[in-house]
């Protein structure tokens, strides 16, 4: 299975794909380039996923300025991450900013307020009951 990719280039990724999408109807439009209104919807039409790719560059773009940079410590490079979690752009290392979560298994549902809080408390009460045993 592939390994993800860090949620930066992932976004990234869906804006270019939607430039192609918008240009190939466009480029479907030329085939009706004789009936001119329907030459027109396609253009209309293509343009639209293409605004949609503007609108989602300039947002991720906004994000990623305000994305935590760190250092790999597989490839040694700077990354940036999203979230509690998130994957190394370069290597594709997954990564953690919070400390709690560090040795879980790699989850990117930890990004969400309520399934991370129940992981921490999960992982508390995991070492509580090794606590116990070994006394």
């Amino acid at each position: 299975m592939k390994k993800q990719g860090n949620k930066i280039l992932r976004i990234r990724g869906y804006a270019l794909a939607l430039i192609f999408i918008g240009m190939i109807i466009m480029y479907a439009g030329v085939f009706f380039r004789t009936i001119p209104w329907l030459f027109s919807i396609f253009l209309f039409v293509g343009l639209l996923p293409i605004l949609l790719s503007f609108a989602i560059y300039f947002w991720v773009g906004m994000i990623s300025t305000r994305a935590l940079t760190v250092q790999c410590p597989n490839c040694e490079k700077h990354t940036k991450i999203l979230g509690h979690v998130d994957f190394c752009q370069h290597c594709k290392e997954p990564l953690t900013v919070d400390k709690e979560l560090e040795g879980e298994d790699f989850s990117l549902d930890y990004n969400v307020p309520h399934r991370r809080e129940k992981a921490i408390e999960e992982k508390k009460q995991d070492g509580n009951m090794q606590k116990d045993e070994q006394a």
